[in-house]
């Protein structure tokens, strides 16, 4: 009996939250765990974007000198940038809206054999 209540307590505290946590609990489900995957995707494409314009920007700043090169003509102006500055952040909301919504239509399926159901009604 000790045994297990020993058991009982060491798991019960694997999967709870701890204090100052940065990063997501356990998953239980299939379904959070498609949430944290989809979330760890996105994060790593948003970094992969935050560092491609902060180096854009910082070699913008590092050639742009106001009497030698006053404005920088391959990133100022040009048919290409301009096309890139448009069909790239078109793109990446399609990349992250796909397998967002099938993660989405996936949590509204019905599961017939439920374990448990539960009814929560709130009121404002």
């Amino acid at each position: 009996m000790i045994v297990l209540e020993w058991l009982f307590l060491t798991m019960a505290a694997c999967d709870a939250a701890e204090p100052w946590q940065l990063g997501f609990q356990d998953a239980a489900t299939l379904m959070m765990q498609g949430i944290i995957d989809l979330h760890h995707d996105i994060l790593f494409f948003l970094i992969l974007i935050l560092v491609f314009v902060l180096r854009i920007l910082v070699h913008a700043l590092w050639h742009f000198h106001y009497q030698k090169n006053p404005i920088l003509q391959g990133i100022v102006h040009g048919t290409t940038i301009e096309i890139l500055r448009i069909i790239f952040p078109s793109i990446i909301p399609m990349f992250i809206a796909i397998p967002s919504f099938a993660l989405l239509y996936s949590m509204d399926e019905v599961v017939v054999d439920a374990a448990i159901t539960i009814k929560a009604i709130g009121h404002q």
